[in-house]
C-alpha cells in the first residue's frame, strides 16, 4: 500500500521553445503543497506547475498526486504501483520525481476515476 496525497489546485503541463526565459512567477516562494518541475532539452523546455504559475497557455488542467515520503533512493516499484492501476483504468498519467518522492499528474476531469482505481489497488488517497 502506498499513501498518496492529493495536492490542492490544478496543475499545468507546458511546453516552451528552447531557450525560453522563465519568469519570476514560476520561481516565487512555494507553499508546502506546491511543486514545480522544469526540464530542459535541446528541442524545448517542459514545465509542470500550479496553473496560476504557468508561463504559457494550457490545454488541459491536471491534478497532482504526491507519494507521501520521503522515499529514499533504495525504494523501487513505488511509482509503478501507481501507474499500473491508472493505466488499467485508462487514465493517462504523467509522472515526475523530485529527490525525495514521486508525483503523478492525472487529467482533472478524470480525478474521480483515478483515485477510485488507486483505492481499488489498495492505496490510500489523502485529500
Amino acid at each position: 500500500m502506498v499513501d498518496v496525497a492529493l495536492l490542492p489546485g490544478e496543475y499545468a503541463v507546458c511546453r516552451l521553445v528552447a531557450g525560453s526565459v522563465l519568469g519570476p512567477a514560476l520561481w516565487g516562494e512555494l507553499g508546502d503543497a506546491e511543486v514545480v518541475s522544469v526540464s530542459w532539452a535541446a528541442d524545448g523546455v517542459s514545465v509542470i506547475c500550479p496553473v496560476p504559475r504557468a508561463p504559457a497557455e494550457v490545454e488541459t488542467d491536471w491534478r497532482c498526486l504526491r507519494i507521501v515520503g520521503p522515499l529514499g533512493q533504495a525504494v523501487t516499484g513505488t511509482l509503478a504501483a501507481l501507474i499500473g492501476p491508472l493505466t488499467e483504468a485508462r487514465v493517462d498519467p504523467v509522472a515526475f520525481s523530485t529527490y525525495d518522492t514521486d508525483h503523478v499528474l492525472v487529467p482533472a476531469v478524470r480525478l474521480g476515476e483515478a483515485t477510485a482505481a488507486l483505492r481499488r489497488a489498495g492505496h490510500r488517497v489523502l485529500d
